[in-house]
């Protein structure tokens, strides 16, 4: 009997179809298991995001925008898979029943009997791909969408169409959405269907008979007439897009509305386009009726032919020999249109425009009501002194202050005046042993503010704090919470609570650190192991899931910047970006600027925030964070505040008339608060906003003209003038002083100078009210008229100028180069005092023993005079170019200690030009032979004789060695230590002979 339970081959067949199921197994779990993976990390930042907006009481502004997105999603992606699916289906339906016989259909034969079996699992899938692609576009109109269901009127119509404005701004770009979505449905529908009739043979490029059947005819001039109908209706939106059209006139870019040769031309040729495509629509309709291509193509081809003639040439022609003859007299209509409609879209229409005489002699009685302004000049400079700050006041290394620093106002009643501010924020980059314990959990915030009075110094050049030190000493009150969790500078995430022991700050009296439980409600909880899980995900951290350290009540913090959390609780807002402390109801409150932009402001010229806001301080981390880089018009609307210690964000109405606010408060009830809920406290602190300025300021190089004829002319266009002080060759950067314009009183203002384009002398002064108040926002502008003799007032780049060029000054930046110190300039202040403009400029020294700017000189012009200050303290300048003693009491340079240049301590002695310190003999012979070596070398170089101009450089050296001997004192004065410089000094703009 054979055996047919043989065990020899059966054994290994079992044991490899085992192995095979085993490695099956294997396979599908590791697949599902890494699905899952993919899951929970995309989960993970949902679910975050979700933890992160409720702990910051905006969840409702979380799920707004969610359901919108998937709304949109939803809708429009099933909307563009139904018209797309359908299509196919339709296309395969109207397939002829029996295909000829050539040579292209055998050949698509085996195609056909290919697709066959997966026929419906291809048009599924590629219907929802589509759709998907289709839902994901519709999602990113999420804003579009919002605006356009929650519109508010603006209450001003257009001068062309007489359309309100919010149809511009909200409805026009959700018609074009839904025009554009049109088009793509339509085009990919009909692409679709024509490979479908290809493919089953009623379309056919070869073989006898009809190369389209009658149903595939009839189905494509439908899809062909739907695109014709779309055009039409874009034909019409073209008529409205007219008054958004950006082009030029007369070389001027940016020129934004209809000009003689759109109302007159494009507008009329519109309108014939929309009828010429309606009666095109209609003749692809009745196609399936007469069952003939020949009028719908004829009219197909009427169209392009009408829109190269009407829509092309005949503008043209009319461009050409009607507007160019007489270009000023067809376009003033227009001109002044863009003018009106660009004055009040950046809501420059209501500035004070007045002549200002400058006088070259101050007016001893205008003087004694100028004295709020002369009080109040700012010879401590928040955009040098942050090294300052930072090497008096940081303490232990892993603080650090921003740079540039802020200004704001403290003081009550007549005691209040102009302050330098800086927070102390966590810099982990200083803590001394770097861990993922220490970095998170430890060394978690910064700690106090620093605040320094804006008008003096001290004797020996440093900042007059008027709070400092560790604990916190000075103006504030002592329970003060000085906790700062959430900074400019703070980005990274830690976590506190539970039984973590913060670092708080180390005293330096009781000689130890003092440690600090977290118990603010700022943060998420991490009390949940899933939720730790996510965040482990998050940050690529696995150590938050299993780490002991987080104990029970722990939380974690991130998104710290003031800025990215108003962006996230208000993503419709652009941020100003110098966000700034301030010191009220015994915390320490960030507060940011929100601003309100559109697009879509009729006639409105249009200008890109990231060029307009730039000036010579944006490399140092200021920029504006915006939704739209390109805009026409734009509204400080909200105030913003973030709590240092707790994150809290809390947004308040400031412009209450702005109908894009309005709109954005309907569509997120509940997020933004009226304006009579800002505290009184707050209140005096917040300030106009630098951003907006600088936009305002770069529309108003132009549009201070309101003559058309003028603005045509391109007569009277100014510029802002180059910062003199930095070698950037940036815009100089607008001013926070108290000043007093003719025909008011002091405020706190924001301020910035003009020049005429390609000159440098001073065109104008403009002042916008900083002060919250009636007047606040007030903009009053001084134009500078040519004098009766010719002259004019110098500019910014003039003044810097003359003062390089002063004997003495030039002197004594020569010594102190040779001693290894380093000068910086200050900024360059215009103040218009006495019927004239005061120019005003701190001269900071940084030297090798001391790496940390002091003030020690101060320079100080009145108009175009040669009578230069050059002096220890800003007191004896304004007594100097003014005639009168004014401004604060300070100590400026010290005038009893030698000069020095190895280590910046002291200030070198002026040869003239001031009333500063006396010099020895043997210091002023010696530099008297220097300036006799420099200009003789001058001569020299001039000349191209090298081999003197050799010589007469080593004399230079000689003497200016002599000099610096010849002023040392006999005992070695005393630096303080070395601190770690925070930022590089500009060089100075005086060459080197």
């Amino acid at each position: 009997m054979p055996d047919r339970g043989g065990s020899g081959p059966a054994g290994p067949r079992f044991r490899a179809g085992a192995s095979s199921r085993r490695s099956r197994a294997l396979l599908l779990t590791a697949a599902v298991l890494a699905v899952l993976a993919l899951v929970f990390v995309v989960f993970a930042g949902f679910w975050t995001d979700w933890l992160w907006y409720r702990s910051v009481h905006y969840s409702s502004v979380f799920s707004t925008r969610l359901e919108t997105k998937l709304g949109l999603f939803a809708v429009f992606g099933l909307l563009m898979a139904l018209v797309v699916g359908l299509n196919i289906w339709l296309a395969h339906r109207l397939r002829p029943p029996l295909s000829a016989m050539s040579v292209e259909q055998q050949s698509l034969d085996r195609y056909r009997l290919g697709v066959a079996p997966y026929r419906r699992w291809l048009l599924l899938g590629f219907s929802v791909v589509v759709g998907l692609i289709a839902g994901g576009t519709a999602s990113g109109q999420w804003r579009t969408w919002l605006q356009w269901v929650n519109a508010t009127s603006f209450g001003t119509r257009d001068p062309q169409f007489h359309k309100d404005i919010s149809f511009y701004t909200f409805d026009l770009p959700w018609y074009r959405f839904l025009l554009n979505f049109g088009f793509s449905a339509v085009i990919v529908a009909l692409l679709a269907s024509l490979l479908v009739h290809y493919l089953y043979g009623g379309l056919r490029l070869q073989g006898p008979g009809r190369r389209v059947s009658t149903a595939a005819q009839g189905h494509l001039a439908v899809l062909l007439g739907a695109f014709v109908a779309l055009k039409a209706v874009a034909y019409w939106l073209d008529r409205y897009a007219l008054a958004l059209k950006s082009s030029s006139i007369k070389d001027t870019d940016a020129w934004t509305g209809l000009r003689f040769v759109d109302a007159n031309a494009y507008l009329p040729a519109k309108t014939i386009l929309f009828c010429v495509a309606i009666i095109c629509a209609v003749l692809f309709f009745i196609t399936p009726l007469r069952r003939t291509w020949a009028l719908p193509l004829t009219g197909f081809g009427l169209m392009v032919l009408s829109a190269l003639l009407i829509g092309g040439l005949y503008p043209t022609i009319v461009q050409q020999f009607q507007v160019k003859p007489n270009e000023a007299a067809k376009e003033r209509p227009y001109i002044k249109k863009n003018i009106d409609a660009t004055r009040a879209a950046y809501d420059i229409d209501d500035a004070t425009v007045e002549q200002y005489t400058a006088s070259g002699s101050a007016d001893k009685s205008v003087l004694a009501k100028d004295t709020g302004t002369l009080n109040n000049i700012r010879v401590l400079d928040p955009n040098i002194v942050s090294p300052t700050f930072t090497q008096l006041e940081q303490q232990r290394g892993y603080y650090s202050f921003a740079s540039p620093l802020d200004i704001d106002r403290y003081g009550t009643g007549d005691n209040v005046q102009d302050t330098v501010v800086g927070v102390r924020e966590l810099n982990l980059a200083g803590v001394p042993a770097r861990s993922w314990l220490n970095d998170h959990f430890k060394y978690t915030h910064g700690y106090a503010a620093v605040t320094a009075k804006g008008n003096s110094v001290t004797k020996d050049g440093d900042p007059d704090f008027t709070q400092s030190g560790l604990p916190p000493k000075g103006q504030f009150p002592s329970d003060t919470q000085w906790r700062v969790y959430y900074g400019e500078q703070t980005t990274d995430y830690s976590i506190v609570g539970g039984s973590n022991e913060e670092l708080d700050y180390y005293d330096s009296d009781a000689g130890k650190e003092v440690t600090y439980k977290y118990d603010g409600s700022g943060g998420v909880s991490l009390d949940n192991p899933f939720t730790r899980a996510a965040y482990a995900v998050k940050f690529s951290e696995p150590q938050i899931l299993y780490s002991g350290a987080i104990t029970s009540g722990a939380k974690i913090m991130y998104e710290r910047t003031p800025k990215e959390r108003v962006e996230a609780v208000a993503p419709w807002l652009s941020i100003d970006g110098d966000p700034y402390p301030v010191v009220v109801d015994g915390r320490v409150q960030w507060v940011v600027d929100g601003y309100t932009t559109s697009n879509g402001y009729p006639y409105s010229s249009r200008t890109t925030l990231g060029d307009a806001t730039a000036d010579s301080l944006t490399g140092s981390g200021r920029e504006v964070l915006a939704q739209a880089n390109q805009v026409n018009y734009i509204r400080n609307s909200v105030k913003a505040t973030v709590d240092a210690f707790t994150g809290a964000v809390t947004l308040y109405q400031w412009d209450d008339k702005d109908p894009v606010l309005k709109t954005w408060m309907k569509a997120f009830p509940g997020t933004v608060k009226p304006r009579s809920a800002i505290g009184a406290d707050l209140l005096p602190h917040l300030r106009y906003p630098q951003d907006l300025f600088k936009v305002q300021r770069d529309l108003l190089t132009r549009y201070h003209v309101t003559d058309p004829a003028a603005f045509y002319a391109s007569s009277d266009v100014w510029k802002v003038p180059t910062d003199p002080t930095s070698n950037s060759h940036a815009d100089q950067p607008p001013y926070y002083l108290t000043v007093r314009m003719p025909g008011e009183d002091a405020a706190f203002s924001l301020t910035t100078s003009f020049v005429p384009n390609r000159r440098d002398n001073l065109a104008a002064f403009m002042a916008v009210n900083a002060n919250p108040g009636p007047d606040y926002g007030k903009m009053h502008i001084l134009t500078m008229p040519e004098k009766s003799d010719g002259n004019t007032i110098p500019g910014p780049k003039q003044v810097q100028a003359k003062f390089n060029s002063y004997p003495g000054i030039a002197t004594d930046i020569n010594l102190l180069k040779q001693g290894d110190s380093t000068l910086e300039y200050g900024n360059l202040l215009t103040l218009p005092v006495g019927n004239g403009l005061l120019y005003v400029e701190p001269v900071y020294v940084r030297g090798a023993g001391v790496n940390y700017p002091r003030l020690r000189k101060v320079l100080a012009v009145f108009g175009g005079s040669d009578n230069i200050a050059y002096t220890d303290t800003l007191q004896e300048a304004l007594k100097q170019v003014l005639g009168v003693g004014a401004g604060p009491e300070q100590g400026g340079g010290s005038s009893t200690t030698p000069p020095s240049t190895g280590g910046g301590t002291t200030a070198p002695p002026s040869t003239g030009g001031g009333t500063g310190t006396p010099v020895s003999p043997q210091v002023q012979r010696a530099l008297d032979d220097a300036q006799q070596a420099f200009e003789a070398g001058q001569k020299a170089l001039k000349d191209g004789d090298w081999a003197t101009y050799g010589a007469e450089q080593q004399k230079l050296r000689d003497a200016l060695n002599a000099a610096v001997q010849a002023g040392r004192p006999s005992t070695p004065a005393t630096t303080p230590p070395t601190g770690t410089p925070a930022t590089t000094p500009a060089p100075s703009t005086t060459p080197t002979p």
